[in-house]
């Protein structure tokens, strides 16, 4: 992407004499999209990092390319910021234990394993329904977020039942 490409997105956000929904509409309408939960995961300064996502996306399967956003206040952003690699596991439905504890605040979120390192360092979540390695390709600032766009390397399945999240609870999808 280009300085060029990047202009129209700015323009569009500059434009200041339309209506736009509040933070708290905005919340409000996303709360009641289901989304699939994952894990990113990654090491940093020789220590596992990792957070909940529920923004991530499918990009392109030619080339396999995938991305997240990030909250530029988050406590992961550092680490991401710097990073190379990292991990998606994307979380069976019995794992909503897995992202509450992800999903926390200044606690060790590896302390209670479940988790195992690839070779190449990054973290994955045990049992996890998928999970793929990839590569960082690009961080864009979009309003105060980062969105995370990553170039799929290498991966895992199994036949767990994914866990998803809609309006502040978990489900679990079943045949």
């Amino acid at each position: 992407m280009t300085a060029e490409d990047l202009a129209p997105l700015e323009l569009l956000l500059a434009e200041q004499d339309e209506p736009q929904l509040t933070p708290g509409a905005f919340k409000d309408v996303f709360r009641r999209h289901p989304a699939g939960v994952a894990v990113v995961a990654l090491e940093h300064e020789g220590r596992p990092v990792g957070f909940t996502a529920t923004s991530v996306i499918s990009v392109s399967a030619d080339p396999p390319l995938l991305a997240f956003s990030l909250a530029s206040s988050s406590s992961s952003w550092p680490a991401v910021s710097q990073a190379r690699t990292l991990a998606v596991s994307f979380l069976a439905d019995d794992q909503d234990d897995v992202s509450a504890r992800f999903a926390t605040s200044g606690i060790d979120r590896f302390a209670a394993g479940g988790w195992t390192a690839l070779p190449t360092g990054e973290p994955v979540i045990d049992h996890a329904v998928s999970w793929v390695r990839a590569r960082i390709v690009q961080r864009t600032p979009v309003g105060d977020s980062y969105l995370v766009s990553l170039r799929a390397l290498e991966s895992g399945t199994s036949d767990a039942s994914p866990l998803v999240y809609r309006d502040r609870a978990y489900y679990r999808l079943r045949p």
